[in-house]
């Protein structure tokens, strides 16, 4: 069996030759040393580590919480408009990960923070698009010089992978599909932070698009991931070798781009140049496991969704849910940032915390594949 398992390597992997070479010794490597118990608890000690598989969480409550009427199954990303306008990401499926809804089709809510009693509205979406295989995962909206919204949406159709750009028209409560992107350099895209009417970066959180060769990597902690720069007359990696490149964000200042790395509990601080390119700044180092990264208007704080325990989130038991964490990030660039617990929740409230937005003292908390959480701070 394992003898096929170095065999895969060759005939699947779509790397280049040095990278081919490399993973190709890793696996004989790995192969030699499956029958040295040193070698299989060194392995199992790195795997639990990285997981966070041992740890807990002790709660921290917030007054004036409810869960949203409406999203049972997940909301995985939330971005919010500088009118309060919220939107949600919901009903995200990948293989092997747990879904409360299987067989439903996800979609874009919205939420009107400004209104007293807020509530979750599905968006409409243009005829045409296939809303039978949406699947939407990260989003990020971008507002042009002529007020146009877009929404920008990572889509696994099928499990695979594109990016919708749609345009918000906000008198229909509607999103007009636009545009479908898919390129050779987007295999496993994850997060999106647009930054032109068709112009975004987005995260990689595998180098591979095979489900085989994603678990290899990761089993094998390649730290092949990446960023992606797209434009319509650009396609570039901008950043890599990250262990799993997950959420990403930019500076209000549009200075700097944040990436959080979520295997390796790490946030990046990377520099943004006028050609578009990155260059990493900084890397701040926490305890849990980071996905999304939403920015705080009032305050230029950095919001980010976390999973305590990765071993929860992925191999789900009703008897043992996935904890929730959310952290404040204050004056990332300083050399002591402060990190605060916003909120954190054993799992009898919300389970697998993935973003955090806020708006005017008004938290909303979306999760992998949970429900979603609104708080008046």
């Amino acid at each position: 069996m394992l003898s096929t398992f170095s065999v895969r390597c060759a005939l699947l992997a779509s790397c280049n030759r040095l990278q081919l070479q490399l993973l190709i010794k890793r696996c004989q490597e790995e192969e030699q040393c499956l029958c040295n118990r040193k070698h299989q608890s060194w392995r199992r000690n790195i795997y639990w580590n990285r997981l966070k598989a041992s740890r807990e969480v002790e709660s921290v409550d917030l007054p004036n919480c409810h869960l949203i009427k409406g999203i049972e199954a997940g909301s995985e990303d939330i971005d919010i408009l500088p009118n309060g306008l919220a939107f949600f990401s919901v009903g995200l499926k990948c293989p092997g990960l747990h879904s409360f809804a299987p067989d439903k089709p996800g979609g874009i809510l919205m939420m009107d923070l400004k209104e007293e009693n807020p509530r979750a509205l599905e968006l409409r979406i243009s005829r045409g698009f296939n809303l039978a295989s949406f699947n939407p995962h990260g989003i990020s909206t971008f507002i042009d010089s002529d007020n146009t919204v877009y929404l920008f949406v990572v889509n696994h159709p099928e499990f695979k992978n594109t990016v919708e750009i749609f345009k918000f028209e906000e008198e229909e409560n509607s999103l007009l599909h636009l545009k479908t992107i898919k390129h050779e350099l987007l295999p496993s895209v994850n997060d999106i932070i647009a930054v032109g009417p068709a112009h975004f970066y987005a995260t990689n959180d595998h180098y591979f698009s095979d489900p085989f060769l994603k678990y290899l990597e990761t089993y094998l902690n390649l730290h092949w991931t990446n960023v992606i720069y797209y434009s319509p007359n650009e396609v570039k990696v901008v950043a890599e070798g990250f262990d799993s490149a997950n959420g990403i964000n930019i500076s209000p200042d549009k200075k700097y781009i944040y990436v959080a790395d979520m295997l390796a509990h790490e946030i990046h601080v990377l520099e943004k140049h006028p050609n578009m390119n990155l260059t990493q700044l900084k890397v701040l180092k926490l305890d849990t496991l980071v996905d999304n990264l939403s920015i705080d208007p009032s305050s230029g704080d950095i919001l980010v969704g976390c999973h305590p325990n990765g071993q929860k989130l992925f191999v789900y038991d009703p008897n043992n849910p996935p904890s929730s964490e959310v952290l404040r990030i204050q004056n990332i660039l300083s050399e002591t940032p402060t990190v605060t617990t916003v909120y954190a929740n054993n799992g009898s409230v919300l389970q697998g915390s993935s973003v955090a937005s806020v708006y005017d003292r008004k938290l909303l908390i979306g999760t992998l594949y949970h429900r979603a959480l609104y708080c008046q701070l």
